[in-house]
């Protein structure tokens, strides 16, 4: 009797065990979220949660699980400062936005960036190199990198795949009791003769919310015909935070059948701009609000999609009434529905969309030749068919553009993989060949930005991402460097770093590189900020003389600055 008593009690302590979460939570103050997994960003899917920092830097993270750290990266841009841990469940974590490493890793990191004499890192480490536990401190929490804010990114992936995974789903110490806020419809007819409310029109309706339940204002029974397709503005808080994060997965039923549906819990980054394709993304550019869509573009490889049909796309053309519901859902299962009525009704409206140039094919394919400008465009550099545009803005009478301004098609169309645009320049001189350069100009407010290029068999040629107006620029003026902290001849006995603002008004820096005494040193960047600093290495630089600093700054078309100085420390 005592061994059967024995032995239930081992199985009751193994049952607890096995019952233990294996993630811990990597700060330890209560977890506030300010951004959560495949959140819609501009782009991409946000690939992990972003965990609040008592808006501060420094505070002490700490891995999830036992590992060892697999990878280590350091950019002024992306995740700044950034560690990646292996588990011997298969995944990865990832900590983003570091403000430091602790002690044994932030000297590996040293000792590689002088030896590469690189600020910027990305190292992959073997099993066995670095381990930690979840005990111990592994860095500072920041706001390195193209962060917005102090907060820390954390992620789960496959460790396989490197596939982020949503860590709302691992039982990390989060509250949410609040369902997702529905803010808006569309509905959209999807070909030539579909309609809603007689119009060939994407038609947009308030959604109002009464008694915990959201309906169309004023519940109106839309009249429909055809291939239909609708889209939901949705946002989502979590307890503690008024950030506006985003859903798990959306559902459209039809007379209560499920009829297409979508759930966010991995991804692949090869996937992640085809967000663009989930979202009305010509409603966005014009409004920047964004509605996820129930249907899938013909070039959308996004592969989380559930349909009843091919596409998701709804077909109404039986003169009965329908009841629609889109049902959202966040991570921790709290739902809302809009729920509302369609009529399918039998009559043709005209289509009044316009021909373009010529039509652009997303399967295939595409060239565009007019005088003085070529674009080519892989196949799968679009989502859908569309009627390609252009124009010239107006003939350069501009000193500051080398070329007409061609108006490219229009923001409003997403382009995925990148085309080549090459534009052929006027009075172009031939030693500024190699400083010429695309931009691309804002017609609302006068602004250019760079897309880089190159001059290459009389054009300038680069790779754009967005459609829009484009130009031929040189860019002849160096980066400009404004010391902080130091001066000619003197004395940083009391100072703990040097520091510079840097900066490039058009084609951005390419790279710089400081030396003290002719030996490089680690001069830290922090792009957002344009800042640069370096911080005295005592195991590095030798005290009580006087030394000799130089900086130089280059452009993406090679002109340099130089900044010299002697100082004594």
């Amino acid at each position: 009797m005592k061994g059967i008593v024995l032995g239930i009690i081992l199985l009751a302590s193994v049952n607890v065990k096995s019952q233990e979460k294996y993630f811990s939570e990597p700060i330890k103050i209560p977890l506030l979220i300010t951004g959560s997994f495949a959140e819609l960003r501009s782009n991409h899917f946000h690939s992990g949660i972003d965990i609040r920092t008592k808006g501060k830097t420094g505070l002490p993270v700490y891995p999830a699980a036992n590992g060892h750290v697999s990878r280590i990266a350091v950019s002024p841009t992306g995740f700044g400062h950034a560690l990646y841990i292996d588990h011997s469940n298969g995944t990865t974590t990832v900590y983003g936005h570091l403000d430091r490493f602790n002690k044994i890793i932030a000297e590996y990191v040293k000792n590689i960036q002088y030896k590469n004499e690189s600020f910027g890192i990305d190292v992959s480490l073997p099993p066995g190199r670095i381990n930690v536990s979840k005990n111990e401190i592994i860095a500072y929490s920041g706001n390195s990198g193209s962060s917005g804010g102090p907060h820390l990114h954390f992620e789960i992936r496959d460790q396989l795949t490197q596939e982020p995974l949503n860590p709302l789903k691992n039982d990390l110490n989060i509250v949410d009791k609040i369902s997702p806020k529905i803010l808006g419809l569309r509905i959209y007819p999807l070909n030539e003769v579909s309609h809603v409310n007689n119009s060939n029109e994407n038609k947009t309706f308030e959604v109002v919310n009464y008694n915990g339940k959201y309906h169309i204002r004023n519940n109106p029974v839309i009249p429909v015909h055809g291939e239909i397709g609708f889209g939901i503005e949705i946002i989502d808080y979590l307890d503690g935070t008024w950030s506006k994060c985003g859903i798990n997965s959306l559902k459209l039923k039809v007379n209560g059948e499920m009829h297409s549906s979508f759930e966010l819990n991995r991804f692949s980054f090869s996937e992640t701009r085809y967000l663009n394709s989930l979202i009305d993304y010509e409603y966005y550019i014009n409004s920047r609000k964004r509605f996820y869509k129930t249907w899938k573009d013909p070039g959308n490889k996004l592969d989380f999609y559930r349909f009843k049909s091919q596409d998701g796309s709804t077909q109404f053309t039986d003169n009965k009434t329908h009841n629609i519901e889109l049902v959202v859902n966040d991570s921790y299962g709290n739902e809302s529905v809009l729920e509302f009525k369609i009529k399918s009704i039998n009559q043709i409206t005209a289509s009044n969309k316009k021909k373009g140039f010529q039509t652009f094919y997303y399967n295939e394919e595409n060239k565009f030749e007019a005088t003085g400008i070529t674009l080519n465009c892989p196949k799968g550099a679009f989502y859908t068919d569309f009627e390609f545009d252009y124009d010239v803005v107006y003939k350069n009478n501009n000193l500051n553009f080398y070329s007409e301004i061609h108006r490219v098609h229009h923001p409003t169309t997403p382009i995925h993989d990148p085309i080549s645009l090459s534009i052929k320049p006027q009075n172009l001189l031939p030693d500024l060949d190699k400083k010429s350069l695309i931009v691309k100009i804002d017609e609302k407010n006068g602004n250019i930005n760079s897309v880089g290029g190159n001059f290459r068999n009389g054009n300038v040629i680069s790779n754009i991402r967005s459609f829009g107006s484009f130009a031929i620029a040189v860019d002849t003026i160096a980066p400009s460097i404004r010391p902080l902290s130091i001066k000619n001849k003197n004395t940083l006995t009391e100072s703990s770093q040097i520091r510079f603002r840097i900066r490039d008004e058009l084609s951005g820096i390419k790279n710089y590189r400081g030396t003290i005494d002719n030996k490089w040193v680690l001069f830290k960047f922090d792009l957002k900020n344009n800042l640069l600093f370096y911080t005295f290495d005592n195991d590095r630089f030798e005290m009580n003389k006087i030394h000799q600093l130089k900086l130089v700054v280059t452009d993406n078309k090679n002109n340099s600055s130089i900044y010299e100085a002697t100082f004594f420390k």
